[in-house]
Protein backbone atom coordinates (compact mmCIF):
# COMPACT_ATOMS: atom_id res chain seq x y z
CA UNK A 1 0.00 0.00 0.00
CA UNK A 2 3.15 2.98 1.05
CA UNK A 3 4.38 1.75 -2.40
CA UNK A 4 0.74 2.36 -4.12
CA UNK A 5 0.42 5.96 -2.24
CA UNK A 6 3.54 7.15 -3.09
CA UNK A 7 3.77 6.68 -6.75
CA UNK A 8 0.00 7.89 -6.90
CA UNK A 9 1.21 11.33 -5.35
CA UNK A 10 1.66 14.68 -7.66
CA UNK A 11 4.28 16.32 -5.24
CA UNK A 12 5.11 19.99 -5.02
CA UNK A 13 6.07 22.47 -2.74
CA UNK A 14 4.70 25.26 -1.29
CA UNK A 15 6.13 28.79 -0.13
CA UNK A 16 4.55 29.83 3.42
CA UNK A 17 6.63 32.82 4.66
CA UNK A 18 10.12 31.20 5.00
CA UNK A 19 8.90 27.93 5.19
CA UNK A 20 8.60 25.07 2.24
CA UNK A 21 5.69 22.39 2.89
CA UNK A 22 5.81 19.35 1.15
CA UNK A 23 2.56 18.93 -0.59
CA UNK A 24 1.19 15.79 -2.08
CA UNK A 25 -2.03 15.63 -4.37
CA UNK A 26 -4.15 12.32 -5.38
CA UNK A 27 -6.94 12.12 -7.88
CA UNK A 28 -8.64 14.58 -10.35
CA UNK A 29 -7.66 18.42 -9.96
CA UNK A 30 -11.18 19.13 -11.36
CA UNK A 31 -12.87 17.43 -8.54
CA UNK A 32 -13.82 19.11 -4.87
CA UNK A 33 -10.62 19.66 -3.36
CA UNK A 34 -10.12 17.98 0.43
CA UNK A 35 -7.23 18.69 2.16
CA UNK A 36 -6.35 16.30 4.98
CA UNK A 37 -4.09 18.31 7.74
CA UNK A 38 -1.93 15.54 10.58
CA UNK A 39 -0.55 16.71 14.18
CA UNK A 40 1.92 15.20 16.20
CA UNK A 41 4.17 13.23 15.89
CA UNK A 42 2.32 11.90 12.19
CA UNK A 43 3.39 13.51 9.12
CA UNK A 44 0.99 12.79 5.63
CA UNK A 45 1.50 9.21 6.19
CA UNK A 46 -0.75 9.33 8.79
CA UNK A 47 -3.95 9.30 5.53
CA UNK A 48 -2.38 6.75 4.06
CA UNK A 49 -5.71 4.49 4.45
CA UNK A 50 -8.37 7.37 3.59
CA UNK A 51 -6.45 8.60 0.78
CA UNK A 52 -7.86 5.98 -1.90
CA UNK A 53 -11.17 5.88 -0.03
CA UNK A 54 -11.50 9.40 -0.95
CA UNK A 55 -9.68 9.63 -4.38
CA UNK A 56 -12.42 8.15 -6.69
CA UNK A 57 -14.16 11.12 -6.26
CA UNK A 58 -12.38 13.91 -4.78
CA UNK A 59 -8.92 16.10 -5.35
CA UNK A 60 -7.34 14.91 -2.26
CA UNK A 61 -4.36 16.99 -0.33
CA UNK A 62 -2.24 16.00 2.26
CA UNK A 63 0.97 17.97 3.31
CA UNK A 64 3.73 17.57 5.94
CA UNK A 65 2.91 20.64 8.26
CA UNK A 66 6.11 22.62 9.27
CA UNK A 67 8.82 20.75 11.58
CA UNK A 68 7.61 17.50 10.10
CA UNK A 69 8.51 15.26 7.43
CA UNK A 70 9.81 16.52 4.24
CA UNK A 71 8.64 20.35 4.89
CA UNK A 72 11.29 22.65 6.67
CA UNK A 73 12.64 22.41 10.18
CA UNK A 74 13.00 24.81 12.74
CA UNK A 75 14.14 25.22 15.73
CA UNK A 76 12.61 28.06 16.77
CA UNK A 77 9.07 27.36 19.41
CA UNK A 78 7.63 30.84 18.51
CA UNK A 79 7.34 28.79 14.86
CA UNK A 80 4.77 26.79 15.99
CA UNK A 81 1.92 29.40 17.03
CA UNK A 82 -0.81 28.26 15.84
CA UNK A 83 -1.50 31.47 13.86
CA UNK A 84 1.66 30.41 11.96
CA UNK A 85 0.15 26.79 10.98
CA UNK A 86 -2.85 28.30 10.40
CA UNK A 87 -1.12 30.82 7.79
CA UNK A 88 0.44 27.46 6.57
CA UNK A 89 -2.81 25.70 5.95
CA UNK A 90 -4.32 29.15 3.85
CA UNK A 91 -1.31 28.57 1.74
CA UNK A 92 -1.44 24.99 0.68
CA UNK A 93 -5.35 25.53 0.01
CA UNK A 94 -4.29 28.46 -1.92
CA UNK A 95 -1.88 26.59 -3.95
CA UNK A 96 -4.25 23.59 -4.70
CA UNK A 97 -7.68 25.21 -4.82
CA UNK A 98 -7.29 28.93 -6.48
CA UNK A 99 -11.02 29.21 -7.41
CA UNK A 100 -13.05 27.51 -5.11
CA UNK A 101 -13.21 26.22 -1.35
CA UNK A 102 -11.56 23.22 -0.01
CA UNK A 103 -12.90 20.69 2.22
CA UNK A 104 -11.00 19.69 5.02
CA UNK A 105 -10.28 16.50 7.00
CA UNK A 106 -8.08 17.13 10.39
CA UNK A 107 -6.48 15.02 13.18
CA UNK A 108 -4.99 15.92 16.31
CA UNK A 109 -2.67 19.27 16.17
CA UNK A 110 -3.75 19.16 12.52
CA UNK A 111 -7.50 19.82 13.84
CA UNK A 112 -6.08 22.31 16.60
CA UNK A 113 -4.87 24.42 13.72
CA UNK A 114 -7.30 24.23 11.37
CA UNK A 115 -10.20 25.29 14.17
CA UNK A 116 -7.47 28.39 14.13
CA UNK A 117 -8.06 28.85 10.43
CA UNK A 118 -12.10 28.15 10.42
CA UNK A 119 -12.15 31.00 12.82
CA UNK A 120 -10.15 33.49 11.13
CA UNK A 121 -12.13 36.26 9.20
CA UNK A 122 -13.63 35.53 5.86
CA UNK A 123 -12.70 31.88 6.51
CA UNK A 124 -16.39 30.56 4.95
CA UNK A 125 -14.76 31.95 1.63
CA UNK A 126 -11.90 29.39 1.18
CA UNK A 127 -13.16 26.53 3.68
CA UNK A 128 -16.56 24.53 2.38
CA UNK A 129 -16.22 22.30 5.62
CA UNK A 130 -14.14 21.32 8.49
CA UNK A 131 -14.23 17.38 9.67
CA UNK A 132 -12.84 17.27 13.18
CA UNK A 133 -11.09 14.55 14.81
CA UNK A 134 -9.42 14.42 18.23
CA UNK A 135 -7.98 18.19 17.84
CA UNK A 136 -9.83 20.59 19.56
CA UNK A 137 -9.84 24.37 19.94
CA UNK A 138 -8.10 25.59 22.69
CA UNK A 139 -9.65 28.52 22.70
CA UNK A 140 -13.42 27.18 23.52
CA UNK A 141 -11.72 24.31 25.36
CA UNK A 142 -10.13 27.00 27.67
CA UNK A 143 -13.98 28.60 27.42
CA UNK A 144 -15.73 25.16 28.55
CA UNK A 145 -13.26 24.54 31.62
CA UNK A 146 -13.86 28.56 33.04
CA UNK A 147 -17.67 28.27 31.94
CA UNK A 148 -17.53 24.78 33.86
CA UNK A 149 -14.99 25.99 37.50
CA UNK A 150 -17.91 29.24 37.20
CA UNK A 151 -20.75 26.66 38.80
CA UNK A 152 -18.69 24.39 40.96
CA UNK A 153 -21.07 21.65 41.04
CA UNK A 154 -19.63 17.89 41.41
CA UNK A 155 -20.30 17.15 38.08
CA UNK A 156 -18.86 20.55 36.49
CA UNK A 157 -15.64 20.34 38.66
CA UNK A 158 -15.30 16.63 37.75
CA UNK A 159 -15.25 16.78 33.93
CA UNK A 160 -12.50 19.77 33.90
CA UNK A 161 -10.66 17.35 36.64
CA UNK A 162 -10.68 14.56 34.14
CA UNK A 163 -9.81 16.88 31.55
CA UNK A 164 -6.85 17.53 33.05
CA UNK A 165 -5.82 14.04 34.41
CA UNK A 166 -6.21 13.07 30.62
CA UNK A 167 -3.82 16.21 29.14
CA UNK A 168 -1.45 15.36 32.24
CA UNK A 169 1.29 13.96 29.33
CA UNK A 170 1.71 17.72 28.08
CA UNK A 171 3.01 18.83 31.01
CA UNK A 172 6.07 16.68 30.29
CA UNK A 173 6.05 17.48 26.81
CA UNK A 174 6.19 21.04 27.40
CA UNK A 175 9.95 20.78 29.88
CA UNK A 176 12.51 21.91 27.40
CA UNK A 177 15.06 19.09 27.87
CA UNK A 178 13.58 15.61 29.55
CA UNK A 179 11.02 14.69 26.37
CA UNK A 180 13.67 15.22 23.89
CA UNK A 181 16.25 13.26 25.82
CA UNK A 182 13.27 10.93 26.20
CA UNK A 183 12.08 10.73 23.04
CA UNK A 184 15.50 10.38 21.20
CA UNK A 185 16.46 7.40 23.19
CA UNK A 186 13.35 5.29 23.59
CA UNK A 187 10.75 7.10 20.16
CA UNK A 188 11.56 3.89 18.37
CA UNK A 189 9.11 3.03 15.02
CA UNK A 190 8.72 -0.12 16.78
CA UNK A 191 7.53 0.97 20.04
CA UNK A 192 5.25 3.97 18.93
CA UNK A 193 3.76 1.78 16.41
CA UNK A 194 2.72 -1.32 19.54
CA UNK A 195 1.92 1.78 21.72
CA UNK A 196 -0.97 3.56 18.77
CA UNK A 197 -1.79 -0.45 18.54
CA UNK A 198 -2.66 -1.40 21.70
CA UNK A 199 -4.23 2.27 22.48
CA UNK A 200 -6.83 1.76 18.95
CA UNK A 201 -7.47 -1.82 18.70
CA UNK A 202 -5.76 -2.06 15.32
CA UNK A 203 -3.23 -3.87 14.13
CA UNK A 204 0.37 -2.14 14.19
CA UNK A 205 0.71 -3.19 9.98
CA UNK A 206 -2.12 0.11 10.14
CA UNK A 207 0.00 2.48 11.64
CA UNK A 208 2.37 4.11 8.79
CA UNK A 209 5.07 6.72 9.62
CA UNK A 210 7.15 8.01 7.64
CA UNK A 211 11.28 7.97 7.77
CA UNK A 212 11.42 11.18 9.12
CA UNK A 213 9.64 9.31 12.53
CA UNK A 214 12.83 10.06 15.07
CA UNK A 215 13.06 13.66 13.89
CA UNK A 216 9.27 14.27 13.56
CA UNK A 217 8.69 13.24 17.30
CA UNK A 218 10.84 14.91 18.95
CA UNK A 219 10.66 18.07 16.87
CA UNK A 220 7.35 18.62 17.27
CA UNK A 221 7.59 18.85 20.62
CA UNK A 222 7.67 22.42 20.32
CA UNK A 223 3.91 22.87 19.79
CA UNK A 224 3.03 22.22 22.68
CA UNK A 225 4.92 24.67 24.52
CA UNK A 226 3.91 27.12 21.68
CA UNK A 227 0.34 27.33 22.24
CA UNK A 228 -0.98 25.11 25.26
CA UNK A 229 -0.17 27.43 27.96
CA UNK A 230 -1.40 31.08 25.99
CA UNK A 231 -4.17 29.58 24.67
CA UNK A 232 -5.75 28.04 28.00
CA UNK A 233 -4.76 30.42 30.60
CA UNK A 234 -6.27 33.53 28.09
CA UNK A 235 -8.92 31.87 26.08
CA UNK A 236 -10.50 33.80 22.72
CA UNK A 237 -13.83 34.31 21.59
CA UNK A 238 -13.47 32.32 18.53
CA UNK A 239 -16.34 31.87 16.49
CA UNK A 240 -16.61 30.09 12.75
CA UNK A 241 -19.46 30.52 9.93
CA UNK A 242 -17.57 27.37 8.71
CA UNK A 243 -19.74 24.06 8.70
CA UNK A 244 -18.03 22.16 11.06
CA UNK A 245 -18.28 18.06 11.92
CA UNK A 246 -16.95 16.89 15.17
CA UNK A 247 -15.94 13.31 15.08
CA UNK A 248 -15.32 13.22 18.93
CA UNK A 249 -13.86 9.66 20.00
CA UNK A 250 -15.40 7.71 22.80
CA UNK A 251 -11.53 6.51 23.91
CA UNK A 252 -9.45 9.15 23.74
CA UNK A 253 -6.18 9.85 25.57
CA UNK A 254 -6.06 13.04 24.99
CA UNK A 255 -9.36 14.96 24.60
CA UNK A 256 -12.26 13.85 27.06
CA UNK A 257 -15.83 13.73 25.20
CA UNK A 258 -17.36 16.30 27.37
CA UNK A 259 -14.64 19.26 26.39
CA UNK A 260 -16.68 19.31 23.14
CA UNK A 261 -19.79 19.94 25.01
CA UNK A 262 -19.90 23.81 24.60
CA UNK A 263 -19.09 23.96 20.94
CA UNK A 264 -22.51 24.91 19.87
CA UNK A 265 -22.18 28.04 20.87
CA UNK A 266 -19.47 29.11 18.79
CA UNK A 267 -20.38 27.01 15.40
CA UNK A 268 -23.31 28.03 13.01
CA UNK A 269 -23.73 24.67 11.87
CA UNK A 270 -22.47 21.84 13.83
CA UNK A 271 -22.41 17.93 13.40
CA UNK A 272 -21.23 15.43 16.22
CA UNK A 273 -20.76 11.75 15.75
CA UNK A 274 -19.58 9.64 19.24
CA UNK A 275 -17.08 7.21 18.50
CA UNK A 276 -16.03 4.28 20.07
CA UNK A 277 -12.77 4.77 19.08
CA UNK A 278 -8.95 5.49 20.36
CA UNK A 279 -7.20 8.87 19.37
CA UNK A 280 -5.29 7.50 16.31
CA UNK A 281 -8.68 7.26 14.10
CA UNK A 282 -6.82 7.61 10.85
CA UNK A 283 -5.24 4.34 11.16
CA UNK A 284 -8.19 2.67 13.09
CA UNK A 285 -11.13 3.85 11.48
CA UNK A 286 -10.50 5.05 7.92
CA UNK A 287 -13.62 4.17 6.63
CA UNK A 288 -15.55 5.75 8.88
CA UNK A 289 -13.61 8.91 8.54
CA UNK A 290 -14.30 9.07 4.74
CA UNK A 291 -18.13 8.20 5.19
CA UNK A 292 -18.27 11.16 7.41
CA UNK A 293 -16.49 13.45 5.46
CA UNK A 294 -18.32 12.55 2.27
CA UNK A 295 -21.66 12.64 3.81
CA UNK A 296 -20.94 16.06 5.10
CA UNK A 297 -19.96 17.28 1.46
CA UNK A 298 -22.91 15.65 -0.22
CA UNK A 299 -25.43 17.34 2.27
CA UNK A 300 -23.46 20.64 2.07
CA UNK A 301 -23.77 20.24 -2.14
CA UNK A 302 -27.79 19.86 -1.70
CA UNK A 303 -27.58 16.06 -1.94
CA UNK A 304 -30.08 14.12 0.35
CA UNK A 305 -29.26 13.72 4.30
CA UNK A 306 -28.08 10.47 5.23
CA UNK A 307 -29.36 8.81 8.47
CA UNK A 308 -25.83 9.14 9.85
CA UNK A 309 -25.46 12.45 9.49
CA UNK A 310 -29.15 13.36 10.51
CA UNK A 311 -28.15 11.87 13.77
CA UNK A 312 -25.13 13.99 14.32
CA UNK A 313 -27.00 17.27 13.28
CA UNK A 314 -26.60 19.29 17.17
CA UNK A 315 -29.61 21.34 16.67
CA UNK A 316 -32.08 19.35 16.61
CA UNK A 317 -35.17 18.18 18.59
CA UNK A 318 -35.82 14.25 18.11
CA UNK A 319 -37.21 10.87 20.07
CA UNK A 320 -34.66 8.83 21.65
CA UNK A 321 -34.09 6.36 18.76
CA UNK A 322 -34.73 8.68 15.76
CA UNK A 323 -32.71 8.56 12.87
CA UNK A 324 -31.67 4.55 14.34
CA UNK A 325 -32.15 1.81 12.53
CA UNK A 326 -33.38 -1.16 14.20
CA UNK A 327 -33.69 -4.69 12.68
CA UNK A 328 -35.77 -7.52 14.13
CA UNK A 329 -35.90 -11.30 13.60
CA UNK A 330 -39.60 -12.92 14.47
CA UNK A 331 -40.85 -9.62 14.55
CA UNK A 332 -44.75 -10.90 13.13
CA UNK A 333 -45.79 -11.56 16.56
CA UNK A 334 -45.47 -11.68 20.83
CA UNK A 335 -41.75 -10.73 22.03
CA UNK A 336 -40.94 -9.00 18.22
CA UNK A 337 -44.29 -7.69 17.65
CA UNK A 338 -44.30 -5.45 20.69
CA UNK A 339 -40.05 -4.78 20.47
CA UNK A 340 -41.03 -3.25 17.26
CA UNK A 341 -43.43 -1.17 17.65
CA UNK A 342 -41.90 -0.21 21.44
CA UNK A 343 -38.61 1.18 19.26
CA UNK A 344 -40.99 2.38 16.56
CA UNK A 345 -42.27 4.98 19.37
CA UNK A 346 -39.31 6.32 20.24
CA UNK A 347 -38.59 7.08 16.33
CA UNK A 348 -36.45 4.18 15.32
CA UNK A 349 -37.27 2.78 11.80
CA UNK A 350 -37.61 -0.58 12.19
CA UNK A 351 -36.60 -3.49 9.48
CA UNK A 352 -38.67 -6.62 10.83
CA UNK A 353 -38.72 -10.03 9.35
CA UNK A 354 -40.63 -13.43 10.49
CA UNK A 355 -41.10 -16.68 8.62
CA UNK A 356 -44.78 -15.80 8.04
CA UNK A 357 -44.72 -12.61 5.95
CA UNK A 358 -48.39 -11.50 6.39
CA UNK A 359 -47.67 -11.70 10.27
CA UNK A 360 -44.80 -9.37 9.55
CA UNK A 361 -46.62 -7.38 7.56
CA UNK A 362 -49.34 -6.51 10.07
CA UNK A 363 -46.40 -5.47 12.64
CA UNK A 364 -45.61 -3.03 10.09
CA UNK A 365 -49.02 -2.25 9.25
CA UNK A 366 -49.44 -1.25 12.93
CA UNK A 367 -45.75 0.69 13.27
CA UNK A 368 -47.14 2.99 9.65
CA UNK A 369 -50.65 2.96 11.46
CA UNK A 370 -49.24 5.29 14.45
CA UNK A 371 -46.74 7.05 12.29
CA UNK A 372 -43.87 4.99 12.56
CA UNK A 373 -41.51 3.59 9.51
CA UNK A 374 -41.17 -0.10 8.97
CA UNK A 375 -39.96 -2.39 6.32
CA UNK A 376 -41.55 -6.38 6.45
CA UNK A 377 -39.95 -9.33 4.86
CA UNK A 378 -40.03 -12.94 4.79
CA UNK A 379 -37.34 -14.82 7.23
CA UNK A 380 -36.18 -17.94 7.73
CA UNK A 381 -33.09 -17.65 10.40
CA UNK A 382 -32.25 -20.81 10.29
CA UNK A 383 -31.40 -21.21 6.52
CA UNK A 384 -27.53 -18.91 7.05
CA UNK A 385 -27.57 -18.35 3.31
CA UNK A 386 -31.28 -16.87 3.18
CA UNK A 387 -30.26 -14.45 6.37
CA UNK A 388 -26.80 -13.77 4.01
CA UNK A 389 -29.08 -12.54 1.19
CA UNK A 390 -31.45 -11.07 3.83
CA UNK A 391 -28.37 -8.85 5.55
CA UNK A 392 -27.30 -7.78 1.97
CA UNK A 393 -30.69 -6.43 0.84
CA UNK A 394 -31.35 -4.71 4.08
CA UNK A 395 -27.50 -2.93 3.62
CA UNK A 396 -28.63 -1.93 0.05
CA UNK A 397 -32.10 -0.28 0.81
CA UNK A 398 -32.15 0.19 4.34
CA UNK A 399 -27.87 0.56 5.49
CA UNK A 400 -26.38 -0.85 8.42
CA UNK A 401 -28.42 -1.32 11.91
CA UNK A 402 -27.96 0.47 14.73
CA UNK A 403 -29.72 -2.03 16.84
CA UNK A 404 -30.43 -6.13 15.93
CA UNK A 405 -32.74 -7.82 17.42
CA UNK A 406 -32.26 -11.88 17.56
CA UNK A 407 -35.67 -12.31 18.57
CA UNK A 408 -37.01 -15.58 16.73
CA UNK A 409 -37.46 -18.96 18.12
CA UNK A 410 -39.93 -21.79 18.87
CA UNK A 411 -40.53 -24.00 21.61
CA UNK A 412 -40.55 -27.46 22.36
CA UNK A 413 -40.95 -29.63 25.09
CA UNK A 414 -40.97 -33.61 25.64
CA UNK A 415 -38.07 -36.14 27.24
CA UNK A 416 -34.47 -36.73 25.80
CA UNK A 417 -35.38 -40.09 24.79
CA UNK A 418 -39.04 -39.31 23.30
CA UNK A 419 -37.47 -36.21 21.06
CA UNK A 420 -36.37 -37.48 17.85
CA UNK A 421 -32.84 -36.13 16.46
CA UNK A 422 -34.28 -34.19 13.96
CA UNK A 423 -36.48 -32.31 15.93
CA UNK A 424 -33.93 -31.35 18.76
CA UNK A 425 -31.51 -30.19 15.49
CA UNK A 426 -34.20 -28.08 14.56
CA UNK A 427 -34.83 -26.46 17.60
CA UNK A 428 -31.04 -25.96 17.79
CA UNK A 429 -31.15 -24.75 13.85
CA UNK A 430 -33.70 -22.05 14.90
CA UNK A 431 -33.22 -21.01 18.28
CA UNK A 432 -29.45 -20.89 18.11
CA UNK A 433 -28.76 -20.62 15.06
CA UNK A 434 -31.02 -18.30 13.99
CA UNK A 435 -29.01 -16.15 16.13
CA UNK A 436 -25.29 -16.84 14.96
CA UNK A 437 -26.53 -16.58 11.45
CA UNK A 438 -27.93 -12.97 12.54
CA UNK A 439 -25.13 -11.70 14.64
CA UNK A 440 -22.61 -13.08 11.40
CA UNK A 441 -24.47 -11.28 8.93
CA UNK A 442 -25.11 -7.98 10.24
CA UNK A 443 -22.42 -7.95 13.32
CA UNK A 444 -19.44 -7.64 10.81
CA UNK A 445 -20.94 -5.00 8.44
CA UNK A 446 -21.89 -2.99 12.17
CA UNK A 447 -18.23 -3.74 13.47
CA UNK A 448 -16.94 -2.45 10.45
CA UNK A 449 -19.03 0.80 10.24
CA UNK A 450 -17.02 1.87 13.24
CA UNK A 451 -20.22 3.73 15.34
CA UNK A 452 -21.24 0.51 17.39
CA UNK A 453 -24.40 -0.09 18.35
CA UNK A 454 -26.15 -2.94 19.71
CA UNK A 455 -26.99 -6.67 19.76
CA UNK A 456 -29.94 -8.07 21.33
CA UNK A 457 -30.18 -12.32 21.87
CA UNK A 458 -32.99 -13.27 22.86
CA UNK A 459 -32.27 -16.36 25.27
CA UNK A 460 -34.28 -17.28 28.39
CA UNK A 461 -34.79 -18.26 32.23
CA UNK A 462 -34.47 -21.68 30.83
CA UNK A 463 -30.88 -21.25 29.64
CA UNK A 464 -30.06 -21.62 32.97
CA UNK A 465 -32.62 -23.57 34.60
CA UNK A 466 -32.19 -27.59 34.43
CA UNK A 467 -35.34 -29.39 34.28
CA UNK A 468 -37.00 -32.37 32.76
CA UNK A 469 -39.13 -32.22 29.62
CA UNK A 470 -36.56 -29.33 28.17
CA UNK A 471 -33.46 -31.05 27.08
CA UNK A 472 -33.55 -29.51 23.18
CA UNK A 473 -35.07 -26.02 24.30
CA UNK A 474 -33.28 -25.27 26.92
CA UNK A 475 -29.75 -27.00 25.51
CA UNK A 476 -30.45 -23.55 22.88
CA UNK A 477 -31.45 -21.03 24.98
CA UNK A 478 -28.26 -22.01 27.48
CA UNK A 479 -26.24 -21.81 24.28
CA UNK A 480 -27.22 -18.66 23.35
CA UNK A 481 -27.03 -16.87 26.29
CA UNK A 482 -22.73 -18.99 26.36
CA UNK A 483 -22.55 -17.09 22.68
CA UNK A 484 -23.66 -13.76 23.57
CA UNK A 485 -21.20 -13.70 26.94
CA UNK A 486 -18.43 -14.47 23.99
CA UNK A 487 -19.48 -12.40 21.61
CA UNK A 488 -19.98 -9.66 24.29
CA UNK A 489 -16.36 -9.94 24.98
CA UNK A 490 -14.96 -9.75 21.31
CA UNK A 491 -17.11 -6.58 20.44
CA UNK A 492 -16.21 -4.65 23.69
CA UNK A 493 -13.45 -3.14 21.68
CA UNK A 494 -16.07 -2.09 18.61
CA UNK A 495 -18.13 0.04 21.01
CA UNK A 496 -21.16 -2.49 20.48
CA UNK A 497 -22.81 -3.92 23.28
CA UNK A 498 -24.37 -7.47 23.33
CA UNK A 499 -27.81 -7.25 25.38
CA UNK A 500 -28.78 -10.72 26.48
CA UNK A 501 -32.33 -10.78 27.33
CA UNK A 502 -34.11 -14.02 29.63
CA UNK A 503 -37.75 -13.87 29.85
CA UNK A 504 -39.52 -16.24 31.90
CA UNK A 505 -43.32 -17.02 32.15
CA UNK A 506 -44.18 -14.69 29.38
CA UNK A 507 -47.64 -14.99 27.25
CA UNK A 508 -47.02 -15.45 23.85
CA UNK A 509 -47.92 -17.39 20.66
CA UNK A 510 -44.80 -19.89 21.26
CA UNK A 511 -46.39 -21.70 23.91
CA UNK A 512 -49.80 -22.01 21.60
CA UNK A 513 -47.39 -23.80 18.84
CA UNK A 514 -44.62 -25.75 21.04
CA UNK A 515 -43.93 -29.14 19.84
CA UNK A 516 -44.56 -31.80 22.36
CA UNK A 517 -42.47 -34.82 21.33
CA UNK A 518 -43.61 -38.72 22.36
CA UNK A 519 -47.56 -37.91 22.86
CA UNK A 520 -50.19 -37.94 20.01
CA UNK A 521 -51.23 -35.15 18.36
CA UNK A 522 -54.57 -35.18 20.51
CA UNK A 523 -52.17 -34.86 23.47
CA UNK A 524 -50.10 -32.08 21.81
CA UNK A 525 -53.57 -30.09 21.53
CA UNK A 526 -54.01 -30.60 25.07
CA UNK A 527 -51.09 -29.49 26.11
CA UNK A 528 -50.63 -26.66 24.34
CA UNK A 529 -54.13 -25.44 25.26
CA UNK A 530 -53.38 -26.13 29.17
CA UNK A 531 -50.18 -24.56 28.99
CA UNK A 532 -50.87 -21.48 27.09
CA UNK A 533 -54.17 -21.05 29.43
CA UNK A 534 -51.51 -21.24 32.35
CA UNK A 535 -49.29 -18.68 30.92
CA UNK A 536 -52.36 -16.32 29.72
CA UNK A 537 -53.36 -16.33 33.79
CA UNK A 538 -49.91 -15.38 34.66
CA UNK A 539 -50.82 -11.58 32.75
CA UNK A 540 -46.99 -11.34 31.92
CA UNK A 541 -47.66 -9.38 28.85
CA UNK A 542 -45.07 -9.32 25.75
CA UNK A 543 -45.22 -5.49 25.71
CA UNK A 544 -43.27 -5.76 29.34
CA UNK A 545 -40.76 -7.72 27.66
CA UNK A 546 -40.62 -5.09 24.80
CA UNK A 547 -40.05 -2.86 27.78
CA UNK A 548 -36.80 -4.22 29.60
CA UNK A 549 -35.17 -4.41 25.73
CA UNK A 550 -35.26 -0.63 25.50
CA UNK A 551 -34.23 -0.46 28.51
CA UNK A 552 -31.13 -2.52 28.30
CA UNK A 553 -30.45 -0.95 25.07
CA UNK A 554 -30.61 2.52 26.84
CA UNK A 555 -28.84 1.68 29.92
CA UNK A 556 -26.39 -0.76 28.89
CA UNK A 557 -27.36 -3.57 30.37
CA UNK A 558 -25.63 -7.45 29.12
CA UNK A 559 -27.62 -9.97 31.21
CA UNK A 560 -31.64 -9.12 31.60
CA UNK A 561 -33.74 -11.69 33.43
CA UNK A 562 -36.98 -10.24 32.70
CA UNK A 563 -39.59 -11.49 35.03
CA UNK A 564 -39.62 -11.88 38.70
CA UNK A 565 -39.16 -15.82 38.37
CA UNK A 566 -36.56 -15.11 36.00
CA UNK A 567 -34.44 -13.07 38.35
CA UNK A 568 -34.75 -15.20 41.44
CA UNK A 569 -33.87 -18.36 39.38
CA UNK A 570 -30.89 -16.40 37.94
CA UNK A 571 -29.62 -15.50 41.80
CA UNK A 572 -30.32 -18.95 42.64
CA UNK A 573 -28.36 -20.77 39.76
CA UNK A 574 -25.49 -18.41 40.18
CA UNK A 575 -25.57 -18.85 44.64
CA UNK A 576 -27.10 -22.42 44.71
CA UNK A 577 -26.59 -24.24 41.58
CA UNK A 578 -27.04 -27.62 43.88
CA UNK A 579 -30.30 -26.82 45.01
CA UNK A 580 -31.30 -26.40 41.24
CA UNK A 581 -30.16 -29.31 40.40
CA UNK A 582 -31.65 -30.84 43.28
CA UNK A 583 -35.30 -29.70 42.13
CA UNK A 584 -34.68 -30.56 38.69
CA UNK A 585 -34.18 -34.19 39.16
CA UNK A 586 -37.23 -34.61 41.39
CA UNK A 587 -39.92 -32.34 39.67
CA UNK A 588 -41.31 -32.54 36.14
CA UNK A 589 -43.19 -29.98 34.34
CA UNK A 590 -44.77 -31.31 31.29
Amino acid sequence: MTTDIDSAATERIVRSGEFDLAVYEYGDPANPTVVLVHGWPDTHRLWDAVVPLLTPRFHVVTYDTRGHGRSTRTRRTADFRLEALAADFYAVADAVSPDAPVHVLAHDWGSVQVWEAVCEPAAADRIASFTSVSGPNLDHLGKWVRAKLSRPTPRNVWQPFTQLLSSAYTAFFMTPVLPRAAFTALGTEERWQRVVSLMNDTPASNVTLAPTFRRDIVDGLRIYRANIVPRLLAPRERRTEVPVQLIVAGRDVAVRPAGYDDERKWVSRLWRRDVPAGHWMPFSHPELLATATTELIDTLDGGAVPRGLRRAETDRTRKEFDDQLVVITGGGSGIGRETALAFARLGAEIVLSDINLDAAKQTAELIAAEGGVAHAYRLDVSDESEVTAHAAEVFAAHGVPDILINNAGIGQAGGFFDTPSAEFDRVLRINLGGVVNGCRAFGAAMAERGLGGHIVNLSSMAAYSPQQGFSAYSTSKSAVFMFSDCLRAELAGRGISVHTICPGIVHTNIVATTTFSGVSAEEEKRKQAKYDDLYRRRRYTPDKVADQIVRAVRRDRSIVPVTPEARLQYQFNRFAPAVVRFFAARVKLT
